[in-house]
């Protein structure tokens, strides 16, 4: 069993998920049920994932769920470039944002691959 907090791409997920909430109060009040709560599901479930996979037992399952962390960070990706599309981000936010997103999934997938 891993402590989640002591891993940076967990403190960097969660980092994601604060701006992702943070920046998602300025999207039209017509998406708050739309994309506003995908973006913020998205964005929570990746350093969620991660701090399951700490609390399982092998490295095989902790594996599993930093690789389903990954994949929905790849998701985060599009709804992001959905919005900026949109109109709804501005091109320096998702690039931030999406910048960021990014980077925690290619530090996921060096994990995985210490695994």
């Amino acid at each position: 069993m891993r402590d989640f907090r002591e891993l940076d791409v967990w403190r960097k997920a969660h980092q994601l998920a604060l701006d992702v909430y943070r920046t998602t109060d300025s999207l039209p009040k017509s998406e708050v049920f739309g994309i506003t709560v995908q973006l913020r599901r998205a964005a929570v479930a990746i350093p969620t994932r991660i701090a399951e996979g700490c609390g399982r037992d092998g490295g095989l399952e902790f594996a599993a769920c930093v690789n389903k962390a990954r994949a929905t960070a790849s998701e985060l990706e599009y709804l992001l470039l959905l919005c900026r599309d949109l109109g709804y981000l501005t091109a320096e936010a998702h690039e931030q944002l999406g910048g960021n997103a990014i980077t925690v999934r290619k530090m996921m997938f060096g994990l995985v691959k210490r695994l």
